[in-house]
């Protein structure tokens, strides 16, 4: 049987972790006392009563700064919480219309979409066709083209105008 290996740990090396024989050395001040043997490294670390953390690994030699660790993740943390908080998901909202539709009837729905688009949110518009309706499919392809027009200056079209059963489909973005 194998002994089981340790578990990776998330986040940089630290102090007796950073297995190398030499590093490029930052102290708590931002001075680069370039490359150091990792035990001076580790004793400059131990007087200053702080830690000795890998920053970049992969550079020849890594190089370590001289830092409180437990302050450098808490800066972490809050830096990714705070991307976190900035990122938006993309919604797609969906707009119903039908062939016949009434002026001020368009006109509401007109401005739900302009809020959609100001939220940065993208919009699908669904034509949705009855009876005999299906006969007289240009009156649709007719509506959506006005709400193309109507809509140009805020945003793109993703996908024109298709069918998709007894419906016809568009998918607006914003820009």
């Amino acid at each position: 049987m194998k002994a089981a290996q340790p578990a990776p740990k998330d986040g940089p090396r630290v102090n007796e972790e950073i297995r190398v024989r030499e590093v490029q050395l930052i102290d708590a001040t931002g001075h680069n006392h370039g490359p150091t043997p990792i035990q001076a490294a580790l004793e400059m670390a131990q007087a200053a009563g702080l830690d000795l953390v890998e920053i970049a690994p992969n550079s020849a030699p890594p190089v370590c700064k001289i830092l409180d660790y437990g302050k450098y993740k808490f800066q972490a943390q809050k830096k990714a919480a705070e991307a976190r908080k900035k990122q938006k998901v993309v919604e797609i909202k969906e707009i119903k219309l039908r062939p016949m539709i009434d002026d001020h009837d368009y006109d509401v729905k007109m401005r739900a979409m302009k809020r959609f688009f100001e939220e940065g949110d993208k919009v699908k518009i669904t034509l949705r066709f009855r009876g005999r309706e299906m006969a007289h499919q240009e009156l649709g392809y007719k509506l959506l083209q006005r709400v193309k027009e109507d809509v140009a200056e805020l945003s793109k079209v993703e996908s024109e105008p298709r069918f998709e059963g007894r419906q016809m489909v568009m998918l607006l973005a914003p820009r």
